[in-house]
């Protein structure tokens, strides 16, 4: 690296000062230029961010339509066969890593039976394999935990009164005991945002997505530093929103956390 290049990035002045710099410029939103093309990095970032949120929350979306009522399945039917299906399969979700089940499902739903497109991101069926691929390992997850929340809820004293009253069943489940058991669940949601964030480097580097993590990854090959920054800080910044959302549904989902 020549001095001119050095002394641009400030490498010639201490840590401190060039960490002090760089945070000050960060909260102005310069997140410096990029070695390739010499381009504004925070513009590559929110360009390249923009599928990297559509395939994110659709499979969050898919996550969660598919996760929870899995585990309340689970908890209801807890110590059954279905019970003991749905742990396999939740452990199998969780194993099999993201680009072997990608490529696996490209041939087939791309390759051999030609339903939808295997690469690029033009429309939303683009979208379709990637936003799979992601959710499921989050779907076990998610199944996982809303089953163990709603089993301890069931074996609460309030659940035992609502049915001594007389109370239908289905009542008793999704109107009380899923509701004070959704806390974690909500917990569980936020923290596979981020898991989902952080899988997209290799999912969009297997379906040609144009995303903050194929950005991110030929930043690497590049040695693109300003870039690698902005797309890490950027990806810090959106989970950090996405837990205080979070953190204040918890009041919606609970009056005494609001009161107190």
């Amino acid at each position: 690296m020549g001095a001119g290049l050095g002394g641009q990035l400030g490498l010639d002045r201490p840590w401190y000062v060039q960490y002090g710099e760089f945070v000050f410029r960060a909260i102005q939103g310069d997140f410096g230029v990029s070695f390739r093309g010499e381009r504004p990095v925070l513009p590559q970032v929110l360009e390249r961010f923009q599928v990297t949120l559509q395939v994110t929350a659709a499979s969050l979306t898919l996550a969660a339509l598919c996760g929870i009522p899995l585990g309340v399945l689970a908890a209801v039917r807890r110590h059954t066969w279905v019970d003991y299906l749905l742990t396999v399969l939740a452990l199998l979700g969780v194993s099999m890593p993201s680009f072997w089940f990608g490529i696996l499902l490209m041939h087939l739903f791309a390759l051999k039976l030609r339903w939808l497109p295997p690469s690029g991101a033009e429309t939303w069926r683009h979208l379709i394999l990637p936003s799979v691929t992601i959710a499921v390992a989050s779907i076990a997850f998610i199944a996982r935990m809303t089953r163990s929340a709603l089993i301890e809820e069931l074996q609460e004293d309030y659940v035992r009164t609502a049915r001594a009253k007389g109370l239908r069943e289905r009542t008793v489940i999704f109107r009380h005991a899923l509701r004070n058991a959704f806390i974690p669940v909500l917990t569980t949601l936020g923290l596979q945002f981020g898991s989902l964030l952080s899988g997209a480097v290799i999912v969009e580097t297997v379906f040609s997505l144009p995303g903050l993590g194929r950005l991110a990854a030929e930043a690497i090959k590049a040695r693109d530093l300003p870039v690698i920054q902005g797309a890490v800080l950027w990806a810090a910044l959106v989970f950090g929103i996405v837990n205080l959302i979070v953190d204040l549904g918890y009041a919606a989902l609970d009056p005494r956390i609001r009161y107190e």
